[in-house]
């Protein structure tokens, strides 16, 4: 199977190699060096010196982690939402007792640093702004770095990014931005399997922690560094997902992250660009489309669901539908992490061949 889905993603050999090794003493000296050579690895892709705290979960499990160390009940949080995981951000704050305020934006439309600026200006007191750098759920990279500036300029409020679907596949430059906390996930750019959710902590996030009322145990920021200090940590790893990340890491830095970047330019220009010879319509705003997703409207009278159900039952490859208000009108093409020219030429070949075959009309698909 072609898996051509916005996460997990496929994996190299020698991460599928990895997770075979055998099970380790997560209290010992190999474990240490494990853990301390994962973090050193990290580091120049998020483009931090922050602290990095590696947490057995998926990404939204990093998202609640992140807001439950820097929030007290009642506190006033800005979220920006432009799609399903924006909202997914949004209602974790709320789910403890944050006092959202949201500023949405349409699907496929970025985020415009101006409303924010206007938001701020009227809530003086915003504690953090949430923000989702690629927005899977629509094909939109939102720009994080002038967003970032004018939350600074503008407010004391903490910028808190998920960035589970972008780093590792385009620039994400924690120290340089002024992010607070970045949450990332093994599954996507990184090339490892799902289990491990990636945390940098800012100084001022640090501080925020201090006077942070929400409860918090598992999640807890202050015992995972306590015991990473000391190259273990407070509950039990994920083991094979450490293994899984250090052999990918050792991928990622050999091949390069300019490397890396660019590959994801170049397959998700040649998405759009031949997806819309074929008739398809891109959701994004070209200039903010996402390098590791493709959100299309398919051609008129094709229905999303047969095209994505025949493309994987009928010819091996594997497309997303959409989500939320968009479930059954849009498909999107993952081309992230262990992702090749081949694979995405193979995939749009098929996608072609699927137009050109009957294809199941939305009036056939209604009864009509």
């Amino acid at each position: 199977m072609n898996l051509r889905i916005p996460g997990p993603t496929p994996l190299p050999p020698q991460v599928t190699a990895a997770l075979q090794r055998p099970m380790i003493n997560h209290r010992g000296p190999t474990f240490a060096e494990l853990q301390k050579k994962i973090v050193a690895g990290l580091q120049p892709v998020l483009e931090t010196k922050n602290d990095i705290l590696i947490l057995p979960s998926s990404g939204t499990g990093g998202l609640e982690a992140a807001l439950v160390n820097v929030l007290s009940p009642g506190d006033r949080v800005l979220a920006c939402t432009a799609g399903s995981f924006g909202e997914r951000f949004a209602k974790i704050a709320a789910a403890f007792g944050a006092q959202v305020d949201k500023l949405t934006f349409p699907d496929g439309v970025a985020i415009e640093p101006e409303r924010v600026v206007e938001k701020l200006r009227a809530a003086p007191e915003t504690r953090a702004v949430l923000i989702t750098h690629s927005e899977t759920s629509t094909g939109v990279l939102h720009p994080v770095p002038e967003l970032a500036r004018v939350i600074h300029a503008n407010s004391n409020a903490l910028v808190l990014v998920d960035a589970v679907s972008s780093a590792g596949a385009t620039r994400f430059a924690t120290d340089e931005w002024g992010i607070d906390v970045v949450i990332t996930g093994s599954q996507k750019a990184l090339m490892s399997p799902p289990g491990a959710a990636i945390l940098a902590i800012s100084e001022r996030a640090w501080h925020a922690y201090e006077t942070a009322r929400v409860p918090r145990f598992y999640w807890d920021w202050k015992e995972w560094k306590k015991w990473a200090v000391k190259g273990e940590t407070p509950f039990t790893p994920a083991l094979p997902i450490y293994f899984a990340l250090d052999a990918a890491l050792d991928l990622i830095h050999a091949e390069g992250l300019p490397a890396i970047f660019a590959r994801h330019e170049r397959l998700a220009e040649l998405s759009r660009t031949r997806t819309q010879q074929l008739g398809f319509k891109l959701l994004p705003e070209p200039r903010y489309a996402s390098p590791t997703v493709t959100a299309l409207y398919p051609p008129t009278g094709v229905d999303a669901r047969e095209l994505i159900r025949r493309t994987r039952d009928d010819m091996g490859v594997e497309f997303a539908g959409g989500q939320g208000d968009l479930t059954g009108k849009i498909i999107r093409i993952g081309h992230l992490g262990y992702v090749h020219d081949a694979d995405i030429q193979h995939a749009l070949n098929v996608l072609e061949q699927a137009l050109v075959a009957p294809v199941v009309l939305q009036s056939a698909a209604l009864g009509d």
